[in-house]
């Protein structure tokens, strides 16, 4: 195998696949990036067993040929090289070492036989259809801070992703949770997805996804089965297998009888929460919202730091309410909110609150109150 290839296209490639190997392996041949040059192109492979990602990218090659590199070694050699530079890679000989080449530098890389590399069998898809990608970074914007961390609950360690019937026709919904909060999203049905089965896409998945999309602005293919998810676009196909698990009935947690609104300017009120949240112990970061006539007042005590309270005009006409979220749950979905105006759903001090933003009736998310 022999080829030259410029700096930038393979560092971009190189950035898009090295993110799936993982820094610990007891399968050494996990560690590393298969190369395959032929046809003017060079594909780039990586794995972790659960999720695999190919690219391809332009190059000039002399002689066709395939070998694995560590992915990791060769991402930050090819990081530290000057802008401009022009790469060759030469594998000669019996294979075992690939050596790298520009300007004046010169590395000399281990390899593995490419005949170990785990093969891509990716079965039939039959279910598919196309987003665009700005939809599908909507989905992953407006849910993924919700995915649950927990590995005992494992089904909620992704976005469950379903075709149902919303209020007035058939939509795609994304929904996270981690019995915490919730965060739901939903679309339109794209042309060929009314057969999908529901599906939990893996919190790795969605994020090495999350990067690919900020690349592209174009049409994204999407594949199903009821194991496997793919995603196709510009030159680079990921593969990932699915959660394996069910999904619990997340209608049950969205309360429908919240007859305390209160509408209030989205910025103004995150800040305010970031500031009286300084004083909450780390643990809790409790933060105590009443309500009454107009007022919000948002206050936090800790036995070590203090007190704090500050007061926001808002819109609100109900009856006196205290209730206590967690301030960083309440920062995070302040976050997901464009739009200038947050309308909370509340009901009392004890059951979830609606949060949904104003200008935005595609996003609604659920949180669960804590006691201060």
């Amino acid at each position: 195998m022999k080829l030259t290839i410029e700096r930038a296209a393979l560092l971009k490639s190189l950035g898009h696949v090295h993110s799936v190997v993982e820094r610990r392996n007891t399968i050494p041949i996990l560690s590393n990036v298969l190369l395959d040059a032929r046809d003017g192109r060079l594909g780039l492979t990586a794995t972790d067993m659960d999720l695999t990602i190919v690219e391809e990218v332009a190059a000039e090659v002399g002689e066709p040929g395939a070998t694995t590199a560590p992915a990791h070694t060769l991402y930050d050699i090819v990081r530290k090289l000057p802008d401009g530079a022009q790469i060759e890679l030469a594998v000669q000989g019996d294979g075992g070492q690939m050596k790298l080449t520009a300007g004046r530098s010169t590395f000399q890389l281990a390899t593995l036989p490419k005949e170990d590399f785990p093969a891509a069998n990716d079965g039939e898809l039959p279910q598919g259809f196309t987003m665009h990608s700005e939809e599908l970074r909507h989905l992953i914007d407006r849910t993924r801070f919700a995915i649950s961390t927990e590995e005992t609950r494992y089904y909620l360690n992704g976005i469950y992703l379903h075709a149902t019937k919303g209020n007035e026709s058939q939509v795609l919904r994304g929904v996270a949770t981690d019995g915490h909060r919730l965060a739901r999203f939903e679309m339109s049905l794209p042309d060929g997805a009314a057969g999908i089965p529901g599906v939990i896409i893996p919190r790795k998945t969605v994020n090495e996804l999350r990067k690919l999309i900020d690349e592209t602005e174009g049409a994204i293919e999407i594949g199903l089965s009821d194991t496997k998810v793919r995603f196709k676009f510009d030159s680079t196909l990921l593969t990932s297998k699915l959660i394996d698990g069910t999904f619990p009935d997340y209608e049950r947690v969205i309360p429908s009888g919240n007859d305390k609104t209160m509408n209030v300017d989205c910025k103004v009120f995150a800040k305010a929460v970031d500031r009286v949240s300084t004083i909450s112990t780390e643990k809790s970061r409790a933060v105590k919202l009443s309500l009454e006539d107009g007022t919000l007042t948002l206050s936090a005590t800790s036995p070590e730091n203090g007190s704090a309270s500050e007061e926001l005009e808002v819109n609100y006409g109900g009856e006196r309410i205290e209730i206590g979220f967690n301030s960083r749950y309440l920062l995070d979905i302040a976050e997901r909110i464009d739009g200038g105006e947050a309308e909370f759903s509340l009901s009392d001090s004890a059951s979830p609150t609606i949060v949904r933003d104003v200008s935005d009736s595609s996003a609604l998310y659920v949180l669960m109150p804590m006691r201060v």
